[in-house]
């Protein structure tokens, strides 16, 4: 718990600390935290409703006018839906996705 916001992990809580330390200092603005892009609506497949197909970024902000979009990633290996919401962000809303590591 950092500020009151509960963090998925200590390198995440990292991260939003050096992301409030820029925002504190104005090199950026607008700070998201866990900010949800639709990448496919729900739908009905076969009778069964589902639930439209999100990606949750950890960080949202703007830095010289750019909205950034980051996920922050621990020395775990990427994994398959991960890649699949990425390229989704890419192909379907045109965004790119940041990501952070530390080792």
């Amino acid at each position: 718990m950092v500020d009151g916001h509960k963090f998925a992990s200590k390198v995440e809580a990292r991260r939003y600390l050096e992301l409030k330390s820029l925002l504190n200092a104005g090199t950026i603005t607008d700070l998201q935290l866990q900010t949800t892009f639709i990448l496919a609506p729900g739908c009905v497949i076969l009778g069964r409703k589902h639930s439209p197909m999100i990606y949750l970024a950890d960080f949202v902000y703007c830095r010289d006018g750019q909205q950034v979009i980051e996920d922050v990633k621990g020395s775990k290996i990427v994994e398959q839906v991960y890649s699949l919401k990425r390229h989704l962000m890419k192909t379907v809303l045109g965004l790119d996705i940041i990501e952070i590591r530390y080792k």
